[in-house]
């Protein structure tokens, strides 16, 4: 069971760069790290009375031997899980190379596996990023483009603004003739609780530039995108 989401935000005449390009976020969003150095926090020990809280609330036991850990393994979790909120989109893309023999089409790197966690339920969605860009005489490093995804997913997420941030953070970075993302993810939240659909994929998009004003280009990722794998 497929479901196809498209964004729902209009673009307006005055969210567009000179060059045509939307801007429908703010750069902060997609540009720096989600948390400043300056930020107050929780303390860990207070993260880990909290974890101890919640299981005392689904009626645990937080004093039995197996669970004695468990706040501390939790908030470690959280460490990793979250941890594209302590990192900086904009230095992943910020290294390019020039020696690209005049190369004009565009670069594609799919199947980029990522799992992130849903804002509204904080259970996990994962699946696969589809992201292509077409260079103006400088190109950025294949991995940067999977590290980007990681840094986003690695944060609280909804799967449309997850592909409007991958989006956003190349074009407005690379400044590229175009981008081009596709994301195909499950959701935890919908297959193993409230309507139990194991098995159904979200499709969201997002088209800048050449990709969104020439529908050929957009056909010609879509076709090698589902291409033979």
């Amino acid at each position: 069971m497929d479901a196809t989401i498209k964004s729902i935000r209009p673009n307006k005449p005055s969210d567009k760069h000179a060059e045509g390009r939307p801007a429908e976020l703010d750069p902060a969003e997609f540009l720096a790290a989600a948390v400043r150095a300056d930020q107050p926090r929780p303390a860990r020990a207070e993260a880990e009375r909290a974890v101890k809280t919640l299981l005392a609330y689904i009626g645990e036991n937080t004093e039995r031997e197996g669970l004695l850990d468990t706040p501390r393994r939790v908030v470690e979790a959280f460490d990793e899980l979250y941890q594209g909120y302590h990192q900086c989109p904009a230095e992943v893309l910020d290294r390019t190379f020039g020696e690209t023999a005049g190369y004009d089409d565009f670069v594609l790197v799919r199947d980029i596996e990522f799992t992130s966690q849903c804002e509204h339920h904080m259970m996990p969605f994962y699946g696969k990023a589809h992201i292509a860009y077409t260079p103006v005489e400088r190109v950025v490093g294949l991995s940067k483009l999977a590290r980007l995804t990681d840094i986003f997913a690695r944060r609280l997420q909804t799967q449309e603004h997850l592909t409007a941030q991958i989006a956003a953070a190349i074009d407005e970075v690379l400044k590229p003739r175009g981008v081009a993302v596709l994301i195909e993810a499950e959701h935890t939240c919908m297959s193993v609780r409230g309507v139990a659909k194991h098995g159904a994929s979200t499709f969201t998009s997002r088209f800048t530039g050449m990709f969104r004003d020439n529908p050929a280009e957009q056909a010609r990722f879509l076709s090698l995108v589902r291409g033979t794998r």
